[in-house]
C-alpha cells in the first residue's frame, strides 16, 4: 500500500515535469511562429494547448483523491496541495504561449511585430526558454537553489518588456496604434510567463522547506 502511495507521488512529479516540457515547446514554437509569421506553427501551438488543460485537470483530480484516501502529512501534504497550484501555473503558461500564437494567426498574412523589434522578441523567447527549463529542474530535483536563477530570467523578461513599452511610446514610433497595442500585448504575455515560473519556484521552496509561501 505504501509503495503504491509513493508511486502516486512520483507520478505527480512526472506529470508536472511533462507539463513543463510541453510549455517549453509551446513557447518556443510560438516565438518561432511570431518571428517567421508561420501560421501553421501557430495553429499547432493553439491545438496542443488542449493537452496541457487536460493534464492540469487530471492532476487536480488525483491530488484530491490522494488527499482523501492517503491522508498525506508534512512534506507530502505540501507537495500534493502545491501540485494543484503548480499545475495551474503551468497551464496558464501554456495559455500565454497560445495567446502569442493566436496573435500570429490574427494578423496573418501580415506580421504581428515590426521587423526592428524581432531581436528583442527573440531575446524574450530565449529568456522564456531558459526560465521554463530551470523550472523543470526545480520540480524534478526540488532544487531550491535555482529559484534565484529563475528570478534573474524573470527580471530579464521584465526589462525587455519595459524596453518594448518604451519603444511604442517613443516619438519616432511610426507603426500606428494597432501595432503598438499588438507589441504591448505580446510583450505582456512573455512577462506574465516569467511571473508564473517564479510562482512555481516559490511553491517548490515552500514544499521543501515548509517556510510560508512568499508572494
Amino acid at each position: 500500500m505504501r509503495e503504491d502511495y509513493s508511486l502516486q507521488l512520483d507520478n505527480l512529479t512526472r506529470d508536472l515535469i511533462t507539463m513543463t516540457k510541453l510549455v517549453q515547446t509551446a513557447m518556443a514554437d510560438a516565438t518561432e511562429a511570431l518571428l517567421t509569421d508561420n501560421v501553421t506553427i501557430a495553429q499547432k501551438v493553439i491545438d496542443n494547448d488542449r493537452t496541457l488543460n487536460e493534464l492540469n485537470a487530471e492532476i487536480e483530480t488525483r491530488c484530491i483523491q490522494i488527499t482523501a484516501l492517503q491522508a498525506p502529512v508534512a512534506t507530502d501534504l505540501r507537495f500534493v496541495v502545491g501540485a494543484i497550484r503548480i499545475a495551474t501555473s503551468l497551464e496558464r503558461m501554456g495559455d500565454l504561449a497560445s495567446h502569442v500564437a493566436k496573435q500570429v494567426r490574427l494578423r496573418f498574412p501580415n506580421s504581428s511585430i515590426p521587423v526592428e523589434l524581432h531581436p528583442t522578441f527573440e531575446k524574450m523567447g530565449a529568456a522564456a526558454n531558459k526560465i521554463v527549463a530551470a523550472t523543470a529542474h526545480v520540480i524534478e530535483f526540488r532544487d531550491t537553489g535555482l529559484a534565484s536563477e529563475i528570478k534573474d530570467f524573470d527580471d530579464e523578461l521584465d526589462s525587455l518588456h519595459r524596453k518594448l513599452f518604451t519603444a511604442v511610446l517613443a516619438s519616432n514610433w511610426s507603426h500606428g496604434v494597432e501595432a503598438a497595442i499588438d507589441v504591448t500585448l505580446l510583450s505582456r504575455f512573455y512577462e506574465r510567463f516569467g511571473d508564473h515560473a517564479v510562482t512555481v519556484a516559490r511553491r517548490i521552496t515552500h514544499i521543501v522547506t515548509g517556510e510560508p509561501y512568499a508572494k
